[in-house]
């Protein structure tokens, strides 16, 4: 019973490390990756030997898979905190919004506006970059602006140049400065 509750355990420590491992390659972070997948190596031998090792039997077999299910569940919600990387938004409107416009610019998003032609009448189309961890915010006062936008949210590979890297530093700094902003307050 003791090996079957260790097996459990480090699956529950190595998926995890190998979700995140690949999430790493992925956005380029090679070192991270490395590390991550020295830790992944260890682990997975060393489960692997005490699986071999033992009975075998079907509880062992069955809590070495069950533990790499709830793995994957344990991995995905450590990287959805983490929230690494950037997500660029592309939000649909009806009409050119300056008021959302002008408050996401003073909050430091970079933000380009298109015109383009819908099925009945022009559109007006906002593209904005932004870090993953700030995307939830982002959605909450596109959504206080305009609760009908239409918003297609994608992950940029890479990107270069433009006002955007210095207006995060400038974001971030004004934040710690503020602190949270409080609705409630501002009436």
């Amino acid at each position: 019973m003791k090996d079957i509750l260790f097996i459990l355990v480090l699956q529950l420590i190595y998926v995890p490390t190998f979700t995140l491992r690949t999430i790493m390659l992925v956005k380029g972070r090679s070192a991270a990756a490395s590390l991550l997948g020295f830790a992944e190596a260890l682990i997975y031998v060393f489960g692997l030997s005490i699986v071999f090792s033992g009975d075998q039997s079907f509880m062992t077999m069955f809590v070495y898979a069950l533990g790499f299910g709830v793995g994957i569940l344990i991995g995905t919600k450590i990287e959805h905190e983490l929230a690494i990387g950037y997500t660029t938004l592309q939000v649909i409107l009806t009409n050119k919004n300056e008021t959302l416009i002008e408050q996401l610019r003073s909050e430091g998003y970079g933000v380009t506006t298109f015109v383009g032609q819908g099925r009945d009448e022009a559109r007006y189309k906002l593209e904005i970059l932004t870090k993953r961890n700030q995307e939830e915010g982002l959605y909450e006062l596109i959504q206080e602006y305009e609760p009908n936008a239409f918003i297609i949210a994608y992950e940029p590979k890479t990107f270069k140049g433009g006002f955007w890297v210095k207006s995060m530093k400038k974001r971030k700094k004004k934040k710690k400065i503020q602190g949270p902003i409080n609705k409630d307050s501002m009436i």
